[in-house]
């Protein structure tokens, strides 16, 4: 682990990852992936970004450069010598509106603990990618003074540690979940009334992500939707949620801003930035983006969403 030379705008405690993905468009094996490698490039168009992760010691050195290149703070990226990267291979059909799991590898995950350099507990943005919620609990622990906290999770947690999550949940100030997990963590049918439930649970706001057909914001004082970006054509929609999630969140850590009509405004900014993502596989499009074409494709979405 190397030295961090300050604090990061935003750290993000998430995977790196090895995919393999198919989809009607094509085969790509052995890419580059991972919930905190999409959020951290694209969080990067904004903010000064702090990765903490676990890789093996076959993590190569041109994928870590990929990172650095974007300006990606990687003192928390630890290496294990004596083990091998997480790797996750996946098959989208039809519409591409989810992907079918085909294998997980947990490799060097299976006994992760992450610890955050000095420099980074004092981040004042941070977001707890997909993971066991006792280490999102572990990570809490370990910040001396955040200004926003914001977590993922999924089915597998909300399944056999419900309790642990509503824990994190209690503790943090924001949730970004999709809508069948939405439904399944707040134990509502309907769409609102699990928003509405889980903002209960302690969070000040939670968005419901819903793929092509956009994004919901639920808290006390606002209701806010919004579309997609619309694309006549999808790659690969691996990473997209955790690049909205980097857009989101790299936008309010460069803005330091926190107000639910920021995390509005914010969340144009997460759309745009995932459509670039699904552009192409792994961070092929996502990584050669630059500001000027992000902001170019702001505007053109502003004006889909303006009457």
């Amino acid at each position: 682990m190397s030295p961090a030379s300050s604090t990061p705008d935003l750290v993000v405690v998430g995977t790196v990852a090895f995919d393999d993905v198919q989809t009607p468009t094509g085969l790509r094996a052995d890419i580059l992936g991972g919930s905190a490698t999409y959020f951290s490039v694209a969080a990067s168009h904004f903010a000064r970004v702090g990765l903490v992760g676990v890789v093996g010691q076959d993590f190569p050195d041109s994928f870590r450069s990929v990172l650095v290149r974007h300006g990606v703070d990687l003192a928390g990226l630890e290496t294990d010598p004596n083990g091998k990267t997480f790797h996750w291979s996946g098959r989208y059909e039809g519409d591409m509106d989810q992907a079918h799991t085909l294998t997980t590898d947990l490799n060097v995950l299976e006994t992760f603990s992450p610890q955050l350099p000095a420099a980074f507990r004092k981040a004042p943005y941070v977001f707890l990618a997909n993971t066991d919620p006792s280490i999102q609990l572990s990570v809490l622990d370990q910040l001396e003074s955040p200004r926003l906290v914001v977590m993922d999770t999924m089915n597998l947690w909300i399944d056999i540690a419900r309790e642990r999550l509503f824990e994190v949940l209690a503790r943090v100030d924001g949730l970004m979940i999709n809508d069948a997990e939405a439904k399944a963590l707040s134990g509502e049918s309907n769409l609102i009334a699990a928003g509405r439930a889980l903002v209960e649970r302690g969070p000040r706001f939670v968005i419901v992500k819903k793929g092509e057909h956009g994004s919901f914001l639920f808290s006390r004082t606002r209701l806010f939707a919004l579309p997609s970006y619309p694309l006549d054509r999808v790659v690969d929609p691996t990473g997209a949620g955790d690049s909205f999630a980097g857009g989101v969140m790299g936008y309010l850590a460069g803005a330091n801003a926190q107000r639910v009509t920021d995390v509005c405004r914010a969340m144009l900014y997460g759309t745009v930035v995932a459509s670039f993502t699904v552009s192409d596989f792994s961070l092929d499009c996502l990584g050669a983006l630059d500001r000027d074409q992000l902001d170019e494709r702001v505007d053109a979405m502003r004006q889909f969403v303006t009457a």
